[in-house]
């Protein structure tokens, strides 16, 4: 995959609600994963770059996790910088 392809995925919950999960490798570019999502991981992947989510840096091999933790709740838009670097970004909406 190059840094731009993203494969999908389409889930569903206990509910009964669809949920469709998405991966994304952004390298050396700057993106913002929008408003929506009920679940958000990004691993920065790089061998020795940092890179930075919503300002905070991710260092090498480091990893975030956001849980917008219900069924109806969703997260804020998260904005990522690997202008130097490569993430692993996997979201569920």
């Amino acid at each position: 995959m190059n840094e731009n392809q993203f494969q999908t995925n389409s889930l569903r919950n206990v509910a009964g609600v669809r949920k469709t999960a998405t991966v994304l490798r952004p390298l050396n570019t700057t993106g913002t994963i929008t408003a929506g999502k009920s679940s958000v991981s990004i691993a920065n992947v790089h061998a020795s770059a940092s890179g930075t989510v919503n300002g905070v840096t991710l260092k090498p091999t480091e990893t975030l996790n956001f849980d917008a933790g219900g069924i109806s709740n969703t997260l804020n838009a998260i904005t990522y910088n690997a202008t130097s670097s490569e993430f692993l970004i996997i979201t569920i909406e």
